[in-house]
């Protein structure tokens, strides 16, 4: 907890002309939330020095991110964080960023986050579609609800699959054999150190339907169906 000027001059005042101690100051002011510990430095830097001003050169030393902490830097991100308008993807990465204006990466991080004000979203797989795409699926959209009158579009219903594979993915770099330090890697067991798969992994095919109405539970497609 840092003191505020108003509450050192307070402080200070009370100390000097009602010899207010800790336990004094933090019963009149509970609201302020004071500790006792910060209150008996503070004290003991009055009686020494007379002042509760801070020392000169005191204090945690400038860093190397406020010495980078310039307006070209700051802007520099900017328009290399973000995308340009009207041109996705051209935005750069951190590691990019911090090679291409020289500026440690943790630095870069920094200036996104606080200086910035912007947040990381995470971006999801979709189809990409070009203004012709756009264009001709909303023409069959429309031609589709002219076959059915309105109080049939509630029922009509899209179905779609999906297939999962059961068997677990591996990392290599983690999936180790550990074996006792006298023992050499001819020794081991020939299986042991294999990973082993199966020519056709197992998979399961899970369908689902959906209407204005709701969707349907789901439903687990039997294998050769």
């Amino acid at each position: 907890m840092v003191f505020s000027d108003e509450n050192k001059l307070l402080i200070k005042n009370l100390y000097l002309l009602k010899n207010y101690g800790p336990a004094k100051l933090m019963s009149e002011f509970p609201e302020k939330n004071w500790k006792r510990c910060r209150l008996e430095n503070l004290l003991k830097k009055l009686r020494e020095t007379v002042t509760t001003d801070r020392k000169k050169g005191s204090g945690r030393p400038r860093s190397a991110r406020t010495e980078l902490l310039t307006e070209d830097n700051v802007s520099s991100v900017e328009e290399l964080v973000l995308s340009q308008e009207g041109q996705p993807q051209t935005h750069r990465s951190i590691r990019q960023i911090s090679r291409e204006i020289g500026v440690p990466k943790s630095s870069v991080l920094r200036i996104v986050h606080d200086d910035l004000s912007l947040k990381c979203v995470k971006k999801r797989r979709a189809q990409e579609l070009t203004q012709s795409n756009r264009a001709v699926r909303l023409q069959r959209a429309k031609k589709l609800l002219q076959m059915f009158p309105d109080d049939k579009v509630d029922f009509i219903w899209f179905t779609d699959e999906k297939v999962f594979t059961v068997s677990l993915p591996r990392n290599p770099q983690s999936d180790r054999l550990y074996v006792p330090a006298g023992i050499k890697k001819k020794q081991v067991a020939a299986e042991r150190p294999l990973r082993t798969r199966t020519t056709l992994s197992r998979l399961v095919m899970v369908s689902v339907g959906v209407s204005k109405l709701g969707f349907t539970d789901l439903i687990f497609v039997d294998p050769g169906v």
